[in-house]
């Protein structure tokens, strides 16, 4: 079934865009919530033609998008997070850590636009893909650090010398949650 988004539909199309989609996607979901209508002959006339009368706003809206990719190229981002003696994150980085980010640094960016193309569990270095334009896109490269990474380079001498106190606790702390 051909259809017409009236919206942009992640991972489907933008808006205007004419797509393929399954039939029952398009019925049952597309169309009632709003954000598609059947690709008809009167329709595509319809959409052709504004698309004509809009052509200079979208190549405004186009040179907007390209302005804030320029201003974005060149950043790079540090993003603290609390991670355990193994290097783990509590938790994950994601989109929303990544706008929180680039909003300290003035640059106010919709997290709904931003992907991580993998899971951030660890330490390292990632990239997040701002797409500000259905063909205006910028990867921002960004690092994941230890909160206090002076506490963290401190800490693996510490666990070293007290590894034998360590396989205790742990022995310990098995034990209380069956009491539990």
């Amino acid at each position: 079934m051909k259809i017409i988004l009236k919206e942009d539909v992640a991972n489907l199309g933008y808006k205007d865009d004419v797509v393929e989609v399954k039939n029952g996607y398009g019925r049952n979901y597309l169309i009632p919530t709003g954000k598609a209508i059947m690709a008809t002959e009167s329709a595509l006339k319809v959409l052709a033609e504004n698309l004509r009368q809009r052509a200079h706003k979208i190549a405004k809206i186009k040179a907007d998008a390209e302005d804030a990719a320029t201003k974005l190229q060149g950043i790079s981002l540090t993003i603290p997070a609390k991670v355990s003696a193994t290097g783990t994150i509590y938790g994950s980085v994601g989109n929303i850590q990544i706008a929180e980010e680039l909003a300290k640094l003035g640059h106010e960016v919709d997290r709904k636009i931003i992907t991580v193309k993998e899971t951030v569990k660890e330490v390292g270095n990632y990239v997040a893909t701002v797409r500000l334009h259905k063909d205006v896109a910028v990867e921002i490269p960004f690092e994941v650090v230890a909160e206090n990474a002076s506490a963290k380079q401190e800490a693996p001498a510490t666990v070293e010398a007290e590894a034998p106190a360590t396989e205790e606790a742990q022995a310990d702390e098995q034990e209380v949650p069956e009491a539990e």
